[in-house]
């Protein structure tokens, strides 16, 4: 009454596998004999194999059909779910992930081959252990603080954890995971992946600490202070806080070059923070040669007795630059405020810091301030601070705005060359002249980047306005800081030669004054500019009687004669003679004079007699906007500034 599998096998035309696959999977079921074999029904497999099947025969024949058709369509479909589990093996066998299966405790019950990478073990010795057997840290935080998660959201992304493989090496992965439930609501199980995110963490750590840090001496950065600060004011405590600015470090850069500057910041960076190990606080560095130091819980004694030794830090610090001398009297100035007693948010208390700082340099640098200790100080840095942020602000809102003053032939009051003079304009609109801000922004280290930007709208205005190759001269102003500073001279050079201008319409001012200062500095900055084409002027010539002697010297243009001698011309004798004898020794030289402050009619025909070639003053005209459009002949009515 039954056949053997391997008897339907053969009747059936079906490999003896997929019999019993059909037979534990329902599709073809079998009986067993006591011996275990499977046993199928004579009366099924004859129906299934009778010859002349006709499904409208009789009953016997339809339910055949139906068997028949059954069998077709669980086989096509047992097919398709066997290549859907076998694409999925192939998937997952092979992916760079590692997937896995946990039972209901964590405990793995299934990882495909990317646990050898993870966990430096096979899959096969990860069965039964768990994720957080690998932890870094030996609380198991991460393990509570997963299963937390996973407990209350059912599911997990991008979870990271610090694991530890079997070889003692660091990785960092990023789980993904979902709770599996039984048919009764009851946690099965956890499944997931989770992938090697190690070089991506440790690149995240990396521009976070650059973020935070200063990359030259890798201490926290102004970006990182200003965090501490916020934090220990939120938390309502005491404490204080140092800046601490190297004295003269602009020398080292100028006479040894950047990269014996940047040498510098690092080892005092190295003595200061060896300084602060046996102390409770952090180091920072704010940029430049200015470094901070934060003090939690520190009052006025502790602040300032870190201060002394900060200072005597520096000082004791020799810097060899290269294969020059050391440099051995190395100082500093550092600036003192606490807190909440003199700033009790960022702002107020970084400035009122950077204040005592500045205090310290004013009173003759090697020293600290506390803030507030000296009002008639205080007043004069709360000036260089107001100074310093409307000068940056008008450079970088673009308020520096020329102006310009006709240069007069005496003779016939023709207008033949024009001053350029720089103004700032405020916020009401209103202009503030160079006298209030040159000397402040000489000593704010500004004045070389004034001087650049005036030459920079100059070039502009020349090429905009078709001024190119015209006879028209204009003089511009430039400070003996500027021309000290190699950098600036490289910068002001190239701007120069890309700029299309003729070097012959362009006359450069110094005072004599400046001139004077550094004599050597001032030669070899005219030679070189008048090896392009330029013209030099001397101006306020006659305020030091020293520069007769190096008048030679200056291979110079033009003598720009001081207006406190040429206002009183009219009325004081000694004035008249001094001026009559600088016109001699200018002519005698071949240089020609410009007189200026020329106010009256009366003081121009003495300066004709005298021979005086040029003049400049209200007489002709005052200084103006300088105009999109300026006619070298233009009547001296034109508009006033």
């Amino acid at each position: 009454m039954e056949y053997s599998i391997q008897y339907v096998s053969e009747m059936l035309g079906i490999p003896i596998q997929k019999l019993r696959r059909w037979d534990e999977q329902g599709v073809l079921v079998a009986s067993r004999t006591d011996g275990g074999h499977r046993r199928y029904s004579r009366e099924l497999i004859d129906r299934l194999t009778a010859p002349g099947f006709n499904a409208n025969n009789d009953k016997t024949n339809k339910e055949l059909a139906t068997i028949r058709k059954s069998l077709a369509e669980k086989r096509r479909v047992i097919q398709l779910l066997l290549e859907s589990e076998n694409r999925y093996r192939d998937l997952v066998e092979t992916s760079h992930d590692l997937i896995w299966t946990t039972d209901a405790q964590g405990r793995f019950t299934y990882l495909n081959n990317a646990a050898h990478d993870i966990f430096g073990l096979a899959p096969k010795d990860l069965i039964g252990r768990c994720f957080f057997d690998f932890e870094a840290g030996v609380s198991h935080i991460s393990n509570r603080r997963f299963l937390a998660l996973l407990k209350r959201h059912s599911e997990i992304k991008n979870y990271v954890s610090h694991l530890v493989t079997a070889k003692g090496a660091d990785r960092w992965i990023g789980i993904n995971a979902r709770v599996v439930l039984d048919d009764n609501g009851a946690e099965f199980g956890i499944r997931g992946t989770a992938r090697d995110i190690t070089e991506q963490h440790l690149a995240t750590q990396r521009i976070e600490h650059l973020a935070l840090h200063d990359a030259l001496t890798d201490l926290p950065n102004r970006h990182s202070l200003q965090r501490r600060i916020e934090e220990a004011l939120q938390l309502g405590g005491v404490g204080a806080l140092l800046f601490l600015d190297v004295d003269h470090f602009k020398y080292v850069n100028d006479n040894f070059g950047h990269r014996m500057g940047d040498q510098l910041i690092v080892g005092v960076g190295s003595v200061l923070r060896d300084m602060m190990r046996g102390l409770t606080g952090e180091l920072f560095r704010l940029g430049g040669d200015e470094f901070a130091i934060h003090l939690p819980a520190a009052l006025r004694k502790e602040a300032i007795d870190v201060a002394e030794q900060a200072l005597d830090a520096v000082r004791h610090y020799r810097f060899q630059a290269g294969d020059h001398k050391a440099i051995s009297n190395l100082t500093a100035s550092a600036g003192i405020a606490l807190y909440p007693f003199h700033g009790n948010d960022v702002l107020a208390l970084l400035s009122n810091v950077d204040i005592a700082m500045y205090q310290a340099k004013d009173l003759g640098r090697n020293r600290h301030v506390l803030f507030g200790q000296d009002s008639d100080s205080l007043r004069s840095t709360h000036k260089r601070i107001h100074w310093a942020k409307t000068l940056r602000d008008a450079l970088d809102e673009d308020r520096l705005i020329l102006f310009y003053q006709p240069v007069v032939r005496l003779k016939d009051q023709r207008h033949m060359h024009h001053e350029i003079l720089a103004r700032i304009r405020d916020e009401d609109g209103r202009y503030l002249l160079p006298g209030n801000f040159v000397e402040l922004a000489e000593s704010l280290g500004m004045i070389q980047e004034i001087d650049l930007r005036v030459i920079e709208k100059l070039l502009a205005f020349m090429r905009d306005n078709d001024q190119l190759g015209k006879k028209l001269r204009y003089f511009v102003n430039l400070s003996r800081v500027s021309i000290s500073d190699p950098r600036w001279i490289k910068r002001f050079l190239a701007l120069l030669r890309g700029s299309g201008v003729s070097p012959s319409q362009l006359v450069f001012e110094i005072t004599e004054t400046a001139a004077m200062s550094e004599i050597d500095v001032t030669l070899t900055f005219i030679r070189q500019l008048k090896n392009m084409g330029c013209r030099f002027a001397l101006d306020d010539f006659g305020a030091g009687f020293s520069s007769f002697y190096y008048l030679k010297r200056f291979e110079v243009d033009y003598l720009k004669i001081d207006g406190s001698f040429i206002r009183d011309l009219a009325t004081d004798e000694g004035s008249r003679i001094f001026v009559k004898a600088l016109n001699d020794v200018a002519r005698g030289l071949d240089k020609q004079v410009i007189a200026e402050w020329v106010e009256t009619p009366e003081v121009l025909k003495l300066l004709t007699e005298m021979g005086a070639q040029f003049g400049q003053g209200y007489l002709f005209h005052r200084p103006a906007l300088l105009e999109p459009r300026i006619d070298p002949g233009m009547a001296s009515s034109a508009s006033a500034a």
